[in-house]
């Protein structure tokens, strides 16, 4: 399959399905806070509710890759270097749930959000205007574009300047030099600490 800027647009919209899950994620804890429960529980319910979504994309996965079964619709977004080997979705579910357990929520949304739009800009932006390579396979128009995805990601959030430029600048450095590596892992987590390392310095 020859990856164009259409199969890119289509991946990346299945990817913004995050903002589904994270929102299921906070309407549970919210709910369950409202309800009487500790907030300490109501957070480990929503956190099962995602493992829970990770074992069931685990699942489809084992079925697809261990029993050749051919996903209807999204079998024609992996790309080729993901035919053998898990989806990006299992790494970012992963990386939500890490997040989301370990650093501040405003800190695990904006690496999630600089993770989901961030990668997005690059990549279409990289894809159509980007001429100039600056690492690998990398643009130079990919990666500012990113930087200021990341950037406004971090000022919607998050209100410390410090920490909005040292998890937008991570965000953009990992994105480019990665390749093999998945990046839907890498990014929130590698972001995530550093912004919370940050935060704990200030």
């Amino acid at each position: 399959m020859v990856w164009g800027l259409f199969h890119e647009i289509g991946r990346k919209i299945i990817h913004i399905t995050i903002l589904f899950v994270l929102g299921a994620y906070f309407l549970i804890q919210e709910s369950l806070t409202g309800a009487g429960y500790t907030a300490a529980l109501a957070k480990q319910v929503a956190l099962l509710f995602l493992v829970a979504l990770l074992i069931i994309f685990l699942i489809l996965e084992y079925l697809r890759l261990e029993l050749g079964w051919r996903m209807p619709f999204f079998s024609q977004f992996i790309r080729p270097k993901e035919q053998n080997r898990m989806y990006g979705v299992i790494y970012f579910l992963s990386a939500t749930v890490i997040s989301l357990a370990v650093f501040d929520h405003k800190i695990a949304l904006a690496a999630l959000l600089m993770t989901t739009f961030g990668d997005m800009a690059a990549a279409l932006i990289g894809k159509r205007y980007g001429n100039t390579l600056i690492y690998r396979n990398k643009t130079w128009a990919g990666f500012l574009a990113e930087l200021g995805v990341n950037l406004a990601v971090g000022f919607f959030v998050l209100n410390n300047i410090y920490v909005i430029i040292g998890m937008a600048s991570i965000a953009t450095v990992v994105e480019t030099l990665v390749d093999e590596l998945d990046d839907n892992l890498l990014i929130p987590l590698f972001a995530g600490f550093a912004g919370q390392i940050i935060q704990f310095s200030l």
